[in-house]
């Protein structure tokens, strides 16, 4: 991600998300088109939503949703993908995340646009590719090619600070009752689900009247 101006306007958010939520990958396209109007000072707080999944991953069918819920829910994330030039395959996988949420975290030690490469190649690479991020050997090759140090790589898997920063994003969620992902946190709006720049946009407009 490019260093934003100086002229434009600091904006604190957060952001709940998961890497295996399709809409998050929607909602983290829609917040960052934000930053050609404010220097977008995003917390991500990754936040595994289905801790219970094992690495080897299970069918999505299996989530809980019925058929027709199901249909419902995949052709609003098609017609959301498409809005955003995203092309997903079909979603019929899931995996576990938390491996790929402490890799996104180590990667902030690195900086601001390695982590942006990063988090944005770990939504590609399991939405688009159909890649297990849950495999070690792929989180390792996504934060190679996004640019970590070797120390992280070699790290972050039982890196202590950053179990416990998961940790504390989850305290975080509970405080604000937040329970599910996408939810922005925006000055003193809480917004949940894949929302529109439109929406966004108003929000960051408040909570930057407001601060000032």
């Amino acid at each position: 991600m490019d260093t934003p101006s100086p002229s434009l306007t600091p904006l604190k958010l957060t952001v709940f998300y998961d890497y295996i939520c399709p809409f998050c990958y929607i909602g983290s396209r829609r917040i960052l088109a934000l930053g050609d109007e404010y220097d977008l000072q995003i917390n991500w707080a990754g936040m595994e939503i289905h801790p219970e999944t094992s690495e080897e991953g299970r069918t999505a069918d299996s989530l809980g949703y019925s058929s027709t819920q199901w249909t419902q829910m995949m052709q609003s994330l098609n017609s959301l993908a498409q809005e955003e030039g995203i092309v997903m395959r079909q979603h019929n996988f899931t995996t576990n995340s938390g491996t790929a949420l402490k890799l996104a975290e180590a990667a902030k030690i690195d900086g601001r646009e390695v982590f942006y490469r990063l988090h944005e190649s770990l939504f590609e690479a399991f939405f688009c590719g159909g890649r297990n991020i849950a495999d070690t050997h792929v989180l390792v090759e996504l934060g190679n090619n996004a640019g970590m140090s070797k120390e992280q790589i070699k790290r972050f898997a039982d890196h202590t600070a950053i179990t416990k920063r998961l940790q504390w994003n989850l305290q975080l969620a509970s405080q604000r009752g937040v329970t599910s992902v996408p939810t922005y946190l925006i000055g003193n709006r809480l917004l949940t689900g894949a929302q529109s720049v439109k929406t966004l946009r108003s929000a960051a407009d408040e909570a930057s009247a407001t601060a000032v």
